[in-house]
């Protein structure tokens, strides 16, 4: 666990236990969209740091472990929560999760600074008292991309009236955001995914991102709309497969940054990242692939 330590990447939001239900067994895995995310970062050797929220328990030292074997500097702020959190995901005969969580979220000001990119995202940035915080984080950043991606918990957020106004003032403060069909459906009901993605980019960001499941994904910014085909693969479970997709987007960023992309330069990013959330989804839990094997 690191004190002061400044990075490239610094991602923002919860780590949890992930205990995965199945009709034959029941395994608990280190997840978290944020934490996956800088998993999956760590993983392609970025320089990347967590500031979360966890107790002082077995459960949030497996989390700082797990996270450090894949060279993710957990801060040391992280630690202040009474228990670490978990999240139950029941597994269905299509591979598909459902949630059921315990989880709470604070956060304080990090001692280490993102010189590069801060990402943030999910119940991070919907849960009290936590998600205001998050915010005056990303406002006062002097970093030059800011990533979100919503990750909908829809048991976890109020109503639908609460959590847009939410998610609108988030996005206004990205660079990218990037999110799920579900998460459109959820947020903008009755609307196609790319008229979404239009509006996500009339609050501001430079890039929009949607992840289709088995249809692929669209990139778009002012000047292009890319759709990228999903690779052929056969699904053990979807668990970290969003964020798989969201590190590799933020790899490329680390290269390209977000302003002013081609379209071939899209295609580019998009393909990369389908291709790593395909080989998280060929595996049980939120295994993001390694460098390697990409």
């Amino acid at each position: 666990m690191t004190h002061r330590r400044d990075c490239d990447v610094l991602v923002i939001g919860e780590a949890l236990i992930d205990i995965v239900q199945t009709d034959t067994d029941r395994i608990e895995h280190v997840g978290g969209s944020p934490a996956n995310v800088a998993l999956g970062l760590g993983r392609r050797g970025a320089d990347v740091a967590l500031l979360t929220h966890l107790g002082d328990d077995s459960r949030g030292e497996a989390i700082i472990q797990h996270l450090e074997r894949s060279g993710v500097h957990v801060l040391v702020e992280s630690i202040s929560a009474g228990h670490t959190a978990t999240a139950i995901a029941t597994i269905g005969a299509d591979g598909q999760a459902e949630y059921e969580f315990d989880l709470a979220w604070a956060v304080r000001r990090p001692a280490g600074l993102a010189r590069r990119l801060v990402h943030t995202g999910s119940v991070a940035t919907f849960l009290e008292p936590g998600a205001s915080s998050v915010r005056d984080l990303l406002r006062d950043t002097s970093a030059a991309e800011i990533t979100y991606d919503p990750n909908i918990r829809p048991a976890l957020l109020g109503s639908h009236d609460e959590a847009l106004p939410v998610f609108e003032e988030t996005a206004r403060l990205a660079t990218v955001v990037k999110m799920s069909d579900e998460d459109a459906a959820w947020l903008y009901p009755g609307v196609a995914p790319d008229l979404v993605l239009d509006a996500v980019l009339g609050l501001g960001p430079r890039l929009g991102a949607m992840t289709l499941g088995s249809k692929g994904a669209i990139i778009v910014n002012a000047d292009h709309r890319v759709w990228v085909p999903a690779a052929a693969v056969s699904v053990v479970d979807t668990i970290g497969a969003g964020d798989t997709f969201m590190a590799s987007l933020i790899n490329s960023l680390l290269i390209t940054g977000s302003e002013n992309l081609g379209r071939e330069t899209l295609e580019y990013i998009g393909r990369d990242a389908v291709a790593a959330a395909a080989i998280t989804v060929s595996r049980k839990g939120a295994d993001l692939p390694w460098a390697a094997e990409l």
